[in-house]
């Protein structure tokens, strides 16, 4: 009672920053962070969580909307459907920046190893996921390359535990609408499901809006000691973009913040990914499973961000598999496996229009890759009394590329011109190997109380768009793996009505890839990033909850790097709030929910240097639902409440400030029919 007491009283005074309340029971809630069911109390690090019931109450139009209640995590939302990625970082841009988080559908990689993009999550349906997870920190021994900063995995629904179909209307300001389907069946031995979306939405700015269209199709069959889950994932986008609005705090001006001055930009994806999990249980206290994989990602879209606006075609097909075996014994346990990814990727960038001899008009690259990714990974668990608990992870990746470029080598340019921007290399093959080690120890101080700390090692490898589009006359780009270590300690409180979850972290990355002041791209510098995050949930009643999330973090470059002409050795790293918090208030019954939220994004520098900044913002968010009969509910969310003008992600380029506008106040209604 006195912890209770306590924690009402620093979220009343708003020391205590996002999350979410469950009906349920918090202490029985099973999450996937070690790639195996485990309640919350089993975890040696951290997990944040979004389930269905979450999911539904926020209907959210773009994911940020969704990891926003999560501690330690910022998605950048972009114009339509666009968004760049912060997980106990900075927002990360550039080419390969991508590769610092490993995002996944049930485990499985949204995008092949080294094949990465921005902008991802898209292709993923999270919007109706059973569950989203976040585990922050390097994971390499888990999951292999790209988890640097974090992990971002999507959950699909089981199917034998659908109890309704549904059928939804979405509408919304600026000619948006999007429709909501879920259907399925199930018996003892087998489940179908289909459920998907399809969304129309005119845009905020002038020239802008998206279609986006998304279909999941589960089967499941479970007899004698075998269980099977079968899963198609299907998307595609086609959006026109509405590019940044130019100009000091020009999101502030209403005359101006809906300007659209790359009316002629668009992106068009789609992806496919299809995978069929056999899992066998060899007796009481051992396991495996064996998923076999196909992926497919397809892109094309207007460079609108540069001046000569080239085009980009890229793609990549790939088969992979998943094999993990776990092992029980008295005081142990062993989870060890092998991952398999096998990829044929190819890329092109056209510039149709004269720019400058430099920057010719035609072909810039057209090139293939075909990458194989060899991962076995092992991670064992000692019981050392019955408080206290041992976790040590080890995994070997080996990664082999073999690329072939399809144009004349060396200079796109006329051969009389020096310093050409547009640079192909000769063909070539590359092999990088990598181990990433783990260890881990939780300690139970009583039933409800853990303590936990752990020690991580990420890696990724460079990026293909960072080996193989070169610039100003590089020839090579002779490039190491990106590595950083992460050290974290916590303290968890799990009951049925109160989760808690207090705990420091460090990271620190070396040999980072980046794009210097010449436009080489190469290994140089470190950076580092440390920071308190906190996670509260409360059942205040059966009626009442509290939620609330933050982070207080710096992240700041540790060398001089040179991204800069100057020394920037100590300066904080650009995008990169030092607090972001966000906190719920709802009330609920049996028929309806309603809870108010509220937002906070901290200031942060726009360069390097640290001579311009973007002043943060607050917002404030209502959502409400109710049942107007068993079959029908209608949901209710009025968005930016106080209708603030604010700046989604703002930064500074060729001279100029640079936003992405933030929407002013909205109202978006929905109709859901239910029916057996």
């Amino acid at each position: 009672m006195k912890i209770n007491s306590l924690l009402m009283l620093f979220a009343c005074a708003g020391i205590l920053p996002p999350a979410l309340a469950e009906t349920q029971n918090i202490d029985t809630i099973t999450v996937t962070a070690n790639r195996q069911s485990q309640t919350l109390g089993q975890l040696s690090g951290n997990i944040a969580w979004l389930d269905e019931n979450e999911l539904a109450l926020l209907e959210p139009q773009h994911i940020q909307q969704a990891l926003a209640r999560v501690a330690g995590a910022w998605i950048s939302r972009g114009n339509g459907q666009e968004h760049l990625t912060a997980l106990r970082s900075p927002v990360l841009t550039g080419s390969g920046s991508c590769g610092a988080f490993f995002m996944a559908e049930d485990g499985i990689a949204l995008r092949a190893p080294g094949f990465c993009n921005a902008n991802q999550l898209f292709d993923v349906n999270s919007e109706q996921a059973a569950q989203i997870e976040v585990v922050l920190g390097s994971n390499s021994a888990l999951y292999g390359s790209n988890a640097v900063h974090g992990v971002i995995n999507v959950i699909s629904p089981d199917a034998f535990n659908i109890t309704a179909n549904l059928l939804s209307l979405e509408v919304g300001p600026h000619d948006y609408y999007r429709g909501k389907f879920k259907l399925g069946t199930q018996n003892n031995h087998q489940a179908w499901l289909v459920y998907g979306n399809a969304t129309t939405d005119g845009g905020y700015q002038n020239e802008s809006g998206y279609e986006q269209q998304k279909v999941n199709v589960v089967q499941q069959s479970q007899f004698e000691k075998w269980q099977v889950k079968s899963v198609l994932a299907l998307s595609n986008l086609n959006q026109q973009t509405a590019g940044f609005v130019e100009g000091f705090e020009v999101y502030k001006d209403p005359s101006l913040r809906r300007i659209n001055a790359n009316p002629e930009a668009f992106r068009n994806a789609r992806s496919l990914r299809a995978y069929s999990r056999w899992t066998y249980e060899v007796d009481s206290n051992s396991q495996f499973s064996i998923t076999p994989y196909i992926r497919g990602n397809q892109m094309a879209f207007l460079q609108h961000y540069l001046p000569w606006q080239a085009l980009e075609d890229n793609s990549h097909n790939s088969v992979g598999l998943h094999s993990q075996f776990i092992q029980q014994y008295d005081h142990f346990s062993l989870l060890s496996g092998f991952d398999w990814d096998q990829t044929w990727g190819k890329s092109s960038e056209y510039q149709a229009e004269p720019f400058s001899d430099a920057i010719p008009q035609g072909m810039h690259y057209q090139y293939q890759v075909n990458s194989g990714v060899y991962s076995p990974y092992a991670e064992l668990s000692w019981q050392m009394s019955t408080r206290t608990h041992l976790t040590a992870g080890l995994r070997f990746e080996h990664t082999s590329m073999n690329y072939n470029n399809q144009l004349s080598d060396g200079s796109v340019c006329a051969e009389a011109i020096t310093n050409c921007r547009f640079v192909r290399p000769a063909d070539q093959d590359l092999s990088y190997n990598n181990w990433s080690h783990k260890v881990a120890i939780q300690h139970q101080l009583n039933a409800d109380f853990t303590l936990y700390s752990q020690w991580n090692e990420g890696h990724r490898v460079p990026q293909t768009s960072e080996l193989f589009r070169l610039q100003n006359d590089q020839q090579l780009a002779d490039l190491d793996i990106e590595e950083s270590q992460s050290f974290e300690v916590g303290g968890r409180v799990v009951t049925a009505t109160t989760y808690l979850d207090l705990r420091a972290f460090y990271l620190e990355k070396d040999q980072v890839i980046l794009q210097d002041t010449q436009r080489q791209v190469i290994n140089n510098g470190s950076t580092s990033h440390r920071g308190i995050e906190l996670t509260f949930r409360q059942q205040l009643s059966p009626m009442w909850y509290i939620a609330a999330a933050g982070t207080y973090a710096r992240h700041r470059y540790d060398t001089a790097m040179t991204i800069s002409r100057e020394d920037i050795a100590g300066n904080d790293i650009d995008t990169a709030p030092k607090q972001l918090d966000s906190a719920q208030l709802g009330w609920q019954s049996e028929q309806t929910q309603i809870e108010l939220e509220w937002l906070t994004m901290g200031k942060y520098y726009l360069d390097p240097e640290n001579t311009a900044t973007y002043a943060g913002h607050k917002l404030l968010n209502l959502r409400a639902s109710t049942y107007l009969s068993p079959e029908l509910k209608l949901s209710l969310r009025l968005l930016n409440l106080t209708n603030t003008y604010y700046a989604e992600r703002a930064d500074i380029a060729f001279g100029n400030y640079r936003y992405f506008v933030g929407e002013p106040r909205s109202v978006f209604v929905s109709l859901a029919y239910l029916f057996e």
